[in-house]
């Protein structure tokens, strides 16, 4: 049976991967081991770090029904509901985020994304996740999108989405407006730098349930306002998903205006 244009495709894609591999074989961006991109060894060592099922503004504990736990805080109106984070921004996986975002190694986004859908097998998600309606990554401007070639939390995404079974909106929302590096930025300084820079598209989000993908959450500032414009654009539910976030050490160093260690 001859073979379509697409199988062609896949066959030569497959192909070409595995003559790279053989020339250039995956070494682990961490430990420098052959045969790997990210090896078991160091996935072994990625540290589960799971957020309280609270309000990461006022603290206060969401409880309720699922529907429930992606709507805005009772108490202080927060617009993004309940957030997980799969595992602490130390150590090998440190080293893979900063490998992914700054040396382009965009091989490691499916890899990464696994401890993603890791997280979403434990309660409450596993009655949120079938309520989704759409995936929404954290975007980045378009000038730094031009820069970078891709975006992190876009990858990572599209990888968790194979698992959900759940489609991407890559065009859900938009940075309407350049911001500065967050890195570095007191809590205060993060809040303020990503006000109003973002925007929904009703066209895509109204009287959906949605699910917002980041590399990396710290005090949750930018999660908070994708969360505000998606509200703004009819989202009936907001909810947060995050690869890492810093560990107490580097929370302190935000709380005091210091950049943590990349």
């Amino acid at each position: 049976m001859p073979f379509s244009i697409e199988q062609l495709e896949e066959l030569l894609q497959t192909v070409s991967a595995y003559l790279l591999d053989l020339v250039f074989p995956p070494r682990c961006v961490s430990c420098q081991r052959n045969g790997q991109w990210f090896c078991d060894a160091c996935a072994q060592q990625v540290q589960a770090a799971r957020l309280p099922q609270a309000c990461l503004h006022c603290g206060r504990e969401l409880t309720g029904d699922q529907a429930g736990l992606g709507s805005p805080c009772p108490r202080c109106q927060n617009p993004l509901g309940l957030v997980s984070v799969a595992a602490l921004h130390t150590g090998p996986l440190q080293q893979a985020i900063h490998a992914l975002k700054y040396e382009g190694r965009v091989e490691l986004a499916p890899s990464l994304s696994r401890y993603l859908h890791a997280v979403t097998m434990e309660a409450p998600w596993l009655g949120i996740l079938g309520g989704v309606d759409g995936i929404v990554p954290v975007p980045l401007h378009k000038d730094r999108l031009r820069e970078r070639g891709f975006n992190q939390a876009g990858l990572l995404a599209a990888g968790f989405a194979v698992d959900a079974d759940t489609p991407v909106l890559d065009n859900a929302i938009v940075r309407v407006h350049a911001t500065l590096s967050q890195v570095g930025l007191s809590r205060e300084e993060r809040a303020v730098n990503v006000i109003d820079k973002f925007r929904a598209n009703p066209e895509l989000v109204n009287g959906k349930s949605l699910l917002l993908v980041d590399d990396v959450f710290t005090t949750g500032a930018t999660m908070r306002e994708c969360a505000a414009a998606l509200r703004e654009a009819g989202a009936v539910a907001v909810f947060g998903l995050a690869l890492a976030r810093p560990t107490r050490a580097s929370n302190a160093q935000i709380e005091a205006g210091v950049a943590p260690t990349p």
